[in-house]
C-alpha cells in the first residue's frame, strides 16, 4: 500500500468496472437536490457519470466525451468553474447519506498532496509533506473521511492556501479566491474542516483521527474538539515535549520529555494487538503501550479531559513507528485498531479516489477546485456503494467497538 495522501495512479489500461445506473441515478438525485435549475442537475449527473467511466485523466474534455462531447465540453466547464452553485449543501447531503447507509466508526482527517509543475493552479506552493519527509511543490489539501474498517468516504475538503495566494491581490483575483479564505497551518485547517463538517447536520459525532503529524499537544487545539464533544486521536512526532502525568510511571516529576523517550521508558508495558490489514485482509500483530501525559506548554486546565500518549511498535527493538495523542479513555488494543482505520482511507484513495479523479482538476479557480472535488467525492461514493472496490462490497454496516 502506498503512502497516505501521495498519488498512486491506477494503471490506465485497466477499464473502469461499470457502476449500476440505478445507484448513480439515485445518488445524483439526492446529491443535486440543492441545485436550483434542472440543467444544473443534468450537468452534475453528466459530470459524475463521466468521472466514473472516462479513461485516463479526468479532464473536462474526457468527462464530456462520455456524454457526446461537442458543446457538452463548454457546458461542463462552465458548470464546474464559472457557475454559482454552492458545494457545501452537496457535501452535507453526501455526509448525511453516508451516515445513513454506511455509518462510520471514525472521522479521519488526512492530507492530500497534488503535485503540480506549473504556477497557475490555485493554491500551488511548496509545503512540507510528512508522508514523504520532504518539501513538495503542488496543491495541498485536507480531506475529512467518514471511515470504518470496511470502506471510507470523503465528505469534506479544505484547500490549504500559501500566504502568497492570500496576500497577492492579482493571484486572488485570477483564481477567484474569496475574501474569507486565508493562509492556514495544517492544524488550523484540520480544526476548521472538522468543525465545518460538524455543522452539516444529520451526522453523528464520532472520534476524530488526525492522521497528520502536528503540534496537537497544544491543548488549545484539542479544546476546540472537546467543546464540540468530539474525542480525538492525533498523530504526533517523536520530539513532542510532554509531561508524564501518572505518578506511578517513569519520568513523573522529571519535567518536559520527548514523546519518544516517554514511550521507550514504558516499553515493558507493551501488549500485542491483532488487527486486520485492509490491503490484504490478513491478520497482523503490532505492539502498543499507553501512558497518561499533559502538555508541556502549561496550557492544560483542570476541566480538560485526560490526555494519553499511545505508542505503536512494528519492531520491538526499535522506537515506536507511530505516536498518537488522544483524549479517548479506552483500552490500548481498541485505540490501536481505531488508528488502523487510516489504512482503509489510504487504500480507498488509491483504489477508488484517484481512479475517479479526486486530484485531476485542471482548472485554475478556487471555486472550480472545490466543485470538482465534491463531484469526485460523489463518484467515489457511488463506486463503493455499488461494491466496486475489492472487499468493500461485503460491507455489512456493523461497527467495531473500542474493546481490549
Amino acid at each position: 500500500m502506498g503512502l497516505p495522501g501521495i498519488r498512486r495512479r491506477p494503471e490506465r489500461s485497466v477499464p473502469h468496472p461499470p457502476v449500476g445506473d440505478d445507484i448513480v441515478g439515485e445518488l445524483c438525485s439526492l446529491m443535486f437536490a440543492s441545485l436550483p435549475r434542472k440543467d444544473q442537475r443534468l450537468r452534475g449527473e453528466q459530470y459524475v457519470r463521466g468521472l466514473l467511466t472516462a479513461q485516463g485523466r479526468k479532464s473536462v474534455r474526457n468527462i464530456a466525451a462520455q456524454s457526446g462531447g461537442g458543446s457538452v465540453v463548454q457546458s461542463l466547464h462552465h458548470f464546474v468553474s464559472s457557475s454559482t452553485w454552492d458545494w457545501l449543501p452537496m457535501r452535507a447531503a453526501l455526509a448525511s447519506h453516508v451516515e445513513q447507509t454506511a455509518p462510520p466508526m471514525v472521522w479521519v482527517v488526512q492530507a492530500l498532496a497534488i503535485p503540480k509543475s506549473g504556477e497557475h493552479s490555485v493554491g500551488v506552493g511548496r509545503r512540507f509533506v510528512p508522508q514523504l519527509g520532504q518539501v513538495m511543490r503542488g496543491q495541498h489539501a485536507l480531506g475529512v473521511w467518514f471511515a470504518a474498517p470496511q470502506m471510507s468516504f470523503p465528505v469534506n475538503w479544505r484547500l490549504l492556501l500559501p500566504e502568497q495566494w492570500t496576500r497577492d491581490a492579482e493571484l486572488r483575483r485570477r483564481a477567484e479566491v474569496p475574501e474569507s479564505a486565508s493562509a492556514e497551518s495544517v492544524e488550523d485547517g484540520a480544526v476548521a474542516a472538522v468543525l465545518e463538517t460538524l455543522r452539516y447536520g444529520g451526522v453523528k459525532r464520532r472520534p476524530v483521527v488526525l492522521d497528520i503529524p502536528g503540534t496537537w499537544a497544544n491543548s488549545v487545539v484539542l479544546r476546540h474538539f472537546a467543546r464540540c464533544g468530539l474525542p480525538v486521536v492525533a498523530r504526533t512526532g517523536p520530539g513532542t515535549r510532554l509531561l508524564v502525568a501518572d505518578p506511578a510511571m517513569p519520568g513523573y516529576g522529571a519535567g518536559p520529555l520527548s514523546a519518544e523517550k516517554i514511550l521507550m521508558s514504558v516499553r515493558g508495558l507493551r501488549r500485542a494487538v491483532e488487527w486486520e490489514d485492509p490491503a490484504s485482509g490478513a491478520s497482523r500483530t503490532s505492539s502498543a503501550a499507553m501512558i497518561r501525559v499533559t502538555p508541556a506548554d502549561g496550557t492544560a486546565t483542570a476541566t480538560q479531559r485526560p490526555l494519553y500518549l499511545l505508542g505503536d511498535w512494528e519492531d520491538q527493538w526499535r522506537p515506536p513507528a507511530k505516536l498518537w495523542l488522544t483524549d479517548v479513555a479506552a483500552p490500548v488494543g481498541g485505540l490501536l485498531r481505531l488508528t488502523r482505520v487510516t489504512h482503509r482511507v489510504s487504500r480507498d484513495l488509491a483504489v477508488v479516489g484517484d481512479r475517479v479523479g479526486l486530484r485531476d482538476f485542471e482548472g485554475r479557480s478556487f471555486r472550480g477546485w472545490h466543485r470538482h472535488t465534491t463531484l469526485a467525492s460523489v463518484a467515489h461514493t457511488a463506486s463503493l456503494l455499488a461494491g466496486i472496490a475489492d472487499e468493500s462490497a461485503s460491507y455489512t454496516g456493523r461497527q467495531g467497538r473500542l474493546s481490549a
